[in-house]
């Protein structure tokens, strides 16, 4: 029924289907003798030293560029430092080889870390800053491409093929809608060199995603913005369109496609939240500024409502 439909959001619940499938498994694990994945979370947990208060302890992937990596050139490397000078800390990156998507269960809840940058405002698991961003998704062409396409309401995306874009996301609700799923589908698992999704998480690398546009492989991409710009960026060949944020199923109901982005702490963790909070209006031109550095369109977020 239409009023149970939970639309995914963005970077948190990318590969919403991949990770229920990955929570199946994991639950038909635990009835096993052993497991790997829980023994090196336990040996995280008891390696880890105790909570310094004088530092900021943010739970960072260590491998998801443009995101965060362990040379701490991920633009959300940038914004943690300054969040957490902000707070008057000192950044501590914890760095998990486990995708972003698995930090609240794998960090945070294990107190492993003390804060994730960049999650969706409305993330229920978490207690979450004022936003700090409003980020959309986008479409990538060649800027000689000539399809002109603005919105899923553009003639032109009937013509272009194939298509990249990342299963469980308000994307393919609407390449669905579009009767485009089945044309585009082998292509999109062809980013993944065809990997089996059912048990795991597979992320498509946006670098290999926005690069297959630019060399003329793919007529279009459609990414989350602050995951792709970086190589939109880097290449004089490819633009961004901004996807409109007035998408609807074929039953009417709505599929969003910009996201307001925050900080988020455990939700016992009010203290920590009241100063992240009111330390944004201090840093916020900061992070403007990482954000324009890295290419990413943005706007103001949305008034609470």
């Amino acid at each position: 029924m239409a009023s149970e439909f939970k639309m995914p959001t963005s970077r948190e619940t990318l590969s919403w289907l991949a990770q229920t499938a990955a929570a199946l498994a994991i639950s038909l694990l635990a009835l096993m003798p052993s497991n790997a994945a829980n023994s090196e979370d336990s040996k995280a947990a008891a390696a880890a030293p105790p909570p310094d208060s004088s530092v900021l302890r943010v739970c960072a992937a260590a491998k998801e560029l443009p995101y965060s990596a362990d040379d701490e050139s991920g633009f959300e490397n940038k914004i943690a430092k300054i969040l957490a000078d902000g707070v008057g800390k000192k950044v501590q990156f914890v760095w998990s080889q486990k995708p972003a998507i698995y930090a609240v269960r794998d960090q945070l809840d294990k107190n492993l870390c003390d804060v994730i940058i960049g999650t969706d405002t409305s993330d229920e698991r978490v207690l979450t800053s004022k936003p700090y961003y409003r980020a959309a998704y986008v479409f990538v062409q060649r800027k000689d491409s000539p399809l002109k396409i603005t919105s899923f309401d553009s003639p032109d995306i009937l013509k272009a093929h194939p298509i990249g874009f990342v299963q469980g996301t308000p994307a393919e609700t609407m390449i669905t809608k579009l009767d485009l799923y089945n044309d585009n589908i082998n292509y999109v698992s062809s980013l993944t060199n065809f990997k089996d999704r059912r048990n795991s998480y597979t992320r498509i690398p946006p670098e290999r995603m926005v690069g297959e546009v630019a060399s003329g492989k793919a007529e279009l991409a459609i990414g989350f913005a602050p995951e792709v710009a970086r190589y939109v960026k880097a290449s004089d060949a490819l633009k961004m369109t901004v996807i409109p944020d007035n998408n609807v199923r074929d039953d009417g109901v709505r599929v969003p496609f910009h996201f307001d982005q925050s900080f988020a702490v455990r939700k016992g963790d009010k203290d920590l939240m009241e100063a992240i909070n009111a330390a944004l209006p201090k840093v916020q031109g900061r992070i403007d500024a990482v954000l324009k550095e890295e290419g990413i369109p943005f706007e103001a977020p949305q008034p609470p409502t």
